[in-house]
């Protein structure tokens, strides 16, 4: 039934991982002896564990999913609920159960191939000395591809696989001195096609009041997709 979740979703899971990492509890959800879905409950590990996460209900199913997830709520003892905007099941049994709603995080996937230019600005992958020899990083940790310019490293970005394949998240980080010049857009750029080559498809997030990475990924063809929305159920 995951498989079956994952192709209906069709978008980058954000928290796929959770499952195989052991961050979740998944539930076997019935309704008049017929076996009709799962819902997972969990949370990172510094967490308390008690967020639904996942609900899948087989089609003939959907039209109880209330009750099913309040039974499933009240079984799990979960007390929050956080949803992709692109997940409609979940999203609207938040909407039903959960208050105090906020939407903290935007997901973006790739809508356009840019053809932006860097001024001479070198995109190579970095060796591992380079990169523990890179600038301080203080949002990311230091990327396996880099910019180069004049003999310094002036920004490095990534690819991590936690979302279900196949589906990439890109990361980056441009040192201070570097930044509003449009070479995060460009690294970005260029991760993507890093990412086509892998076979993947390149996806991202950033913070809500992030505004400068969220225009930093548009400039590089990521467009905004959906959310995180987050609730505290109601009791």
């Amino acid at each position: 039934m995951r498989e079956e979740y994952r192709r209906e979703m069709a978008c980058q899971i954000v928290h796929d991982s959770w499952h195989a990492r052991g961050f979740t509890t998944s539930y076997l959800l019935r309704l008049d002896g017929e076996v009709a879905g799962y819902g997972s409950v969990g949370g990172a590990p510094r967490d308390p564990g008690d967020t639904l996460k996942e609900l899948y209900l087989l089609p003939r199913f959907r039209g109880s999913a209330l009750p099913v997830v309040r039974e499933l709520i009240g079984a799990s003892g979960a007390r929050t609920i956080e949803a992709q905007t692109n997940d409609a099941l979940l999203l609207l049994m938040l909407l039903d159960c959960a208050v105090e709603v906020t939407s903290p995080t935007i997901l973006f996937a790739d809508g356009l191939t840019t053809r932006l230019d860097a001024g001479g600005t070198e995109f190579r992958r970095l060796t591992d000395a380079e990169r523990e020899g890179a600038f301080p990083h203080t949002h990311e940790e230091a990327g396996e591809y880099g910019l180069v310019c004049d003999g310094a490293i002036v920004a490095t970005g990534g690819l991590t696989f936690h979302y279900n394949p196949p589906y990439a998240d890109l990361y980056m980080e441009v040192a201070a001195p570097y930044q509003r010049r449009g070479l995060g857009s460009y690294l970005v750029q260029e991760l993507k096609r890093v990412c086509y080559k892998l076979g993947c498809v390149p996806a991202a997030r950033c913070s809500d009041g992030n505004a400068a990475s969220r225009r930093t990924l548009q400039r590089a063809g990521m467009f905004p997709c959906g959310r995180i929305v987050r609730g505290t159920i109601a009791r």
